[in-house]
């Protein structure tokens, strides 16, 4: 390659060096708070850096919120928590205007969504117009209340769990919320002598008692402006297309990869790209972060349910039919 690109892939050369050593220092906070589930540590750094919203969704004590605080409490910015119940209202999240008798106007007072890391436990235990309110926040970067718009906080980042076993009294959540998190882990339990080690851990603090910020929100900023603009070759392009294309025409999905759901995924194969120390994004990328951008957003079709099979092995499928150019 010559010219302006070329020029342009060996000024992103030193930021790749930053911004993996940065991303490499939140991922350490956070593995050791998750004691050895690294892989799931990196992808929600991943996530943040790419600007998406990360679903949490796994049974109950594996430390889903633990590991959200973890990666709020790495940042240097503000951090937001919603502890979701189904009587939280819109205006809990977003903020509400207050009339001040002593100036005899109307005060906005900013919900917890004017974070920088909002963390929003069990999400779907809230009432479908209450997860709604979140929508505009997680898509546009900005609520409005009362016909005013306000700007929320960059980056901003929505990390929410929710349990997929005890179902009573929950609202699960419609295919457009969740096509508003770029991904969703599931953390799993630790191994046996990762799962000692938390007992030890437990004993003597809680481990989340010394976490300590390690980017600034100014770092993060320039993490996120370095992946942007980070090379994709056209036929990687072409391969995330013909992945979101191959998932609209089989039968056994009722819906496929929105083309928000493409973009998201080459955003996320950016950030994985340069996290691996690379100034371009490979055919591996896109192929190790499909699993985790594109599963919640597919529908299976009836016929596919009734035969057990899942969101997770049809995509699977997909992926190994799906030849790379």
């Amino acid at each position: 390659m010559t010219g302006a690109n070329s020029d342009a892939r060996r000024r992103l050369v030193p930021e790749a060096a930053q911004v993996r050593a940065a991303a490499g220092a939140i991922t350490d906070v956070v593995a050791r708070v998750l004691k050895g589930r690294r892989e799931v540590a990196e992808l929600a750094v991943i996530t943040l850096l790419a600007e998406g919203h990360l679903l949490l969704e796994d049974v109950p004590g594996v430390g889903k919120t633990t590991m959200a605080k973890a990666l709020a409490a790495s940042i240097d910015g503000s951090t937001g928590r919603i502890q979701f119940t189904p009587d939280l209202m819109p205006s809990d999240l977003i903020g509400s205007h207050i009339y001040r008798a002593e100036t005899g106007e109307f005060e906005f007072v900013p919900g917890p969504v004017f974070h920088h890391i909002v963390v929003g436990d069990e999400i779907n235990r809230a009432s479908p117009k209450t997860q709604s309110a979140l929508l505009e926040a997680m898509q546009e970067g900005h609520v409005t209340v009362d016909g005013t718009t306000y700007a929320l906080p960059r980056p901003f980042t929505v990390v929410a769990t929710q349990n997929p076993i005890e179902m009573e009294g929950t609202y699960p959540l419609p295919e457009a919320q969740r096509d508003r998190f770029m991904a969703r882990l599931a953390i799993g339990y630790p191994d046996l002598a990762d799962e000692v080690a938390v007992l030890d851990a437990q004993e003597r603090a809680d481990p989340l008692d010394g976490v300590q910020a390690v980017v600034t929100v100014g770092q993060v900023l320039t993490m996120i402006a370095a992946i942007r603009p980070l090379y994709t070759a056209a036929p990687v392009k072409r391969y995330i297309a013909e992945l979101a294309h191959a998932t609209r025409q089989t039968a056994e999905l009722a819906l496929g990869a929105s083309p928000r759901a493409a973009i998201q995924l080459l955003r996320a194969a950016k950030a994985a790209a340069i996290l691996s120390g690379r100034d371009h994004v490979l055919p591996d990328d896109v192929q190790r972060l499909a699993p985790v951008v594109w599963p919640h957003r597919l529908i299976l079709a009836r016929q596919a349910r009734a035969a057990g099979q899942t969101a997770e092995s049809v995509l699977a499928e997909i992926l190994a039919r799906t030849p790379v150019r």
